[in-house]
């Protein structure tokens, strides 16, 4: 199945929408049996049920968060999508537990059949915290453990 660009827009709306609502089968529902999905973190995973898993306890204590699209690329023919997105959480970063975090990056999605085949996200190396911009290093973040955690 080729998605129009226009049916890649309306598939990526419901997605947010699915997002914004912390419906993980919404979510999922998205997602190819097959899915490759790469955290910021370096973490792989592949599988749709096991993607579910690794997402079931973010999900379920969800802390309000929010994905907004503060940009989108789409190239029909290859069937790939850049989607640059906010995220709006409560921090796990060390002297900042849950302040509320901003962090930006962007997600890169290959489709097959109608559905996301594979999911690469990127995350900036800083985040916005009570105003302030936080350099995240390895050595001091808690994200890599907290992702961890859910993986």
């Amino acid at each position: 199945m080729h998605l129009s660009k226009s049916e890649i827009l309306e598939f990526m709306r419901e997605w947010l929408n699915a997002w914004d609502e912390h419906d993980l089968d919404g979510v999922m529902d998205h997602l190819h049996d097959d899915i490759v999905f790469e955290n910021w973190t370096g973490a792989i995973i592949r599988g749709k049920n096991n993607l579910r898993k690794s997402w079931f306890q973010w999900f379920r204590f969800h802390g309000n968060f929010k994905f907004t699209e503060e940009d989108i690329f789409i190239d029909e023919q290859a069937q790939k999508v850049m989607f640059k997105w906010r995220l709006d959480w409560p921090s796990m970063e060390n002297d900042y537990k849950g302040k509320n975090e901003i962090r930006r990056g962007v997600d890169v999605l290959h489709f097959l059949d109608g559905k996301i085949l594979k999911k690469y996200s990127y995350s900036k190396t800083t985040i916005q915290i009570d105003r302030k911009l936080i350099s995240l290093s390895a050595q001091k973040s808690n994200v890599s453990e907290y992702q961890a955690s859910f993986m």
